[in-house]
């Protein structure tokens, strides 16, 4: 019987695996604030960290972390029974304080949309009713499994994606949000880059010659730096898009709207060639 109770602890190894229903929420970055949400946590949030203004209920709440750090005073004030983190962001020295501190924490580190209903599906376990978050979980996964069937056979597109335009720099395989364009069928023009974020030249960009080019609303805003160089099929054919910044490099549900609208952009290019 004990190698029986020894094979399901193994099986649950998660910090949600024995949770209970928690009042006091604190969230540490834009991204966990929408997840808890999600979970059906948002009625326990308390505080947040800045930029955390989705759902609009989040604009209303204190704020106790930003890209400098985390304000620890503020947080062990408020008596969170809860912190979600950011591993990728927030500084460890300061997680580990809150967590010598005793503060129950954790850790959202997120690559994939799959990642995204699991923390979701954790995360419910914390709220009062976790059918919630089961639900909106299974959603994601639901929609993943879609459409990877409705793509998988479709035909490849080449892509650059611009995460930033002073400097000039890209995403690799496995970084976030390869994935958002795989299920559609793109194949990223630096996916074999040695960083996750790497920083290229305009040069390697026309040598690569991508079929289509993404921008964040964003960077949108700003100089079109590739009006200049017509010999990159992106720009000869005028499939130079925009995706609403949020959607896309912020790893929560509402990434399945981008993704629709990045499988929408690559279907035109087939069609159109």
């Amino acid at each position: 019987m004990r190698y029986v109770h020894f094979f399901i602890l193994f099986l649950c190894l998660s910090p949600a695996c024995f949770a209970k229903p928690v009042s006091r929420v604190i969230t540490l970055s834009p991204h966990a604030t929408e997840i808890a949400f999600a979970a059906g946590l948002g009625d326990k949030v308390i505080a947040v960290s800045k930029h955390s203004d989705y759902p609009l209920q989040a604009q209303k709440l204190p704020e106790v972390a930003n890209y400098h750090g985390l304000n620890i005073e503020k947080i062990l004030a408020l008596k969170p029974d809860l912190v979600i983190s950011w591993p990728d962001g927030n500084p460890p020295k300061e997680i580990n304080k809150l967590k010598r501190m005793g503060l129950r924490i954790y850790p959202s580190h997120i690559s994939t949309l799959s990642d995204i209903a699991q923390n979701i599906e954790d995360l419910s376990q914390f709220a009062d009713n976790p059918q919630e978050g089961l639900k909106n979980a299974q959603h994601i996964r639901d929609a993943v499994t879609a459409l990877k069937h409705k793509y998988q056979h479709r035909r490849k597109v080449t892509y650059f994606y611009q995460l930033s335009s002073k400097p000039l720099i890209t995403m690799a395989r496995h970084s976030w949000p390869a994935e958002v364009f795989d299920l559609c069928g793109g194949v990223n023009v630096f996916r074999d880059a040695i960083t996750p974020y790497p920083q290229v030249s305009l040069e390697k960009v026309l040598l690569a010659r991508p079929e289509v080019i993404f921008k964040t609303d964003e960077q949108s805003q700003k100089e079109n730096l590739w009006s200049e160089w017509p010999d990159i099929p992106a720009v000869k054919h005028h499939h130079i898009w925009s995706v609403h910044a949020d959607w896309m490099n912020r790893p929560t549900p509402r990434t399945l709207y981008a993704v629709k609208e990045v499988c929408r952009y690559f279907d035109s290019v087939r069609q159109n060639h």
